[in-house]
């Protein structure tokens, strides 16, 4: 078994009793919470598109005001979750993410709606290289992959979550409710606080002992420079790729000759793959490995999507999608579980949310791209070919990465 620079494993299997299901329950909620939130960001451009009038563009504004703020969040937020730790940077974002959230729900401008979805991007942005860094450095190193993914699946239950209220509440009572909702998780900060317990690697002395500047610099040192290039590649195209693709999904559905509902229909059945998707990598990646997986489901992603954006049959349309929400979710998982082992503890929230932080840049531009180009009369078949061909440069990049399965970390 491999190390890097030492190991903490006897301190992950300590804290094992303590922090194996239930830490992965814990966070798992709160991972849910962000992708109810993303969810329904998605279905929300398409009511408020009808509800406001919005042009093409402006719908890419608030897909990608909100990959703003995660870049920044997840800078932010990575750096100093090495500084004051990983419990209470999840905390804050989570907090922050919520409320922002369900302010946005009373406001009547979009310049209002575009500055509230900025912080609610921080929380989101801040809150998951977070998250997905406790987890794994709370378990062992034979179970992190595997748990890590799982703790990605939670992504999965709350974009059905965000499907089905979208589908129940927005035809009905509109998008305000919708984003009430999405304020609830404020509640569950609390809970967190008292219940669960900071990583076993993070050592307060040792990052007082550290500034932020040295972090970074350490990211680009020479023994880690090749991971970081491969992860800010690889984050840069799975991000610029998903939110450009899944932001415009129900309103993609609509400009095929969906009605909204049928368009929310169709993209609940779609969600529903996802789960699969995080299973079958989270049982994958502790066997053959994160490298893997990671490439063998973005190059499924890459031929779903191309496939989906050329569909001429609501029959291809729907197979092309749930492949598309199989592939593309169970690479995010395996995403999640690579990156923070790239880095020793000193540096692995910089390292991962500097990571994370280049990968919304991409979430800022896929939006835009697509308001952009279908404002522009591109066909949708070409729009999802360019996302094709981003992923398939993802693919080439991980090859160049280093495999990391059971490798114990600092």
């Amino acid at each position: 078994m491999s190390t890097v620079s030492g190991t903490v494993g006897s301190n992950a299997r300590s804290a094992q009793p303590i922090t194996k299901r239930k830490l992965l329950f814990v966070a798992g909620l709160g991972w849910m919470f962000d992708a109810l939130d993303v969810g329904i960001l998605s279905f929300v451009i398409a009511a408020l598109s009808a509800d406001w009038g919005l042009s093409p563009q402006a719908m890419g504004w608030i897909g990608s005001v909100n990959s703003i703020g995660m870049a920044v969040g997840a800078l932010l937020f990575g750096l100093w979750a090495d500084r004051i730790g990983r419990k209470n940077i999840f905390i804050i974002t989570l907090l922050l993410f919520s409320i922002a959230s369900g302010v946005s729900a009373f406001t009547t401008t979009l310049a209002a709606f575009l500055i509230l979805r900025f912080f609610v991007g921080m929380g989101l942005g801040g809150e998951l290289p977070v998250a997905s860094t406790l987890v794994s450095e709370s378990v062992p190193a034979k179970d992190r992959g595997r748990t890590v993914v799982l703790l990605e699946s939670f992504w999965a239950f709350g974009w059905l979550l965000a499907a089905v209220i979208s589908y129940f509440i927005i035809p009905s009572y509109g998008w305000r409710v919708a984003l009430i909702l999405t304020a609830i998780p404020a509640l569950y900060a609390l809970y967190i606080r008292l219940n669960l317990p900071d990583s076993p690697a993070f050592s307060p002395k040792k990052a007082e002992k550290r500034t932020v500047f040295q972090n970074i610099k350490d990211v680009w040192s020479k023994e880690y420079i090749r991971s970081t290039l491969v992860l800010w590649v690889v984050w840069f195209t799975v991000v610029f790729s998903y939110y450009g693709m899944f932001l415009w999904l129900p309103s993609v559905m609509v400009m095929k000759g969906f009605s909204m509902i049928q368009s929310f229909e169709y993209v609940l059945i779609m969600t529903l793959a996802q789960l699969p998707g995080y299973f079958t990598a989270a049982w994958l990646i502790e066997k053959l490995g994160r490298k893997f997986v990671l490439s063998t489901f973005l190059l499924g992603t890459a031929i779903s999507a191309l496939v989906f954006g050329n569909a001429e049959t609501t029959v291809v349309l729907i197979t092309s999608g749930i492949l598309l929400s199989f592939f593309n979710l169970g690479a995010w998982g395996a995403l999640y579980a690579y990156s923070p082992e790239q880095y020793p503890a000193v540096i692995r929230g910089t390292g991962t949310g500097m990571a994370a932080a280049v990968g919304r840049i991409g979430g800022i531009l896929g939006p835009l791209l697509v308001g952009s180009l279908v404002a522009a009369g591109v066909s949708i078949g070409f729009i999802f070919t360019l996302f094709c061909a981003s992923i398939l440069i993802g693919v080439i990049a991980v090859l160049f990465g280093r495999e990391t399965m059971h490798t114990e970390l600092t």
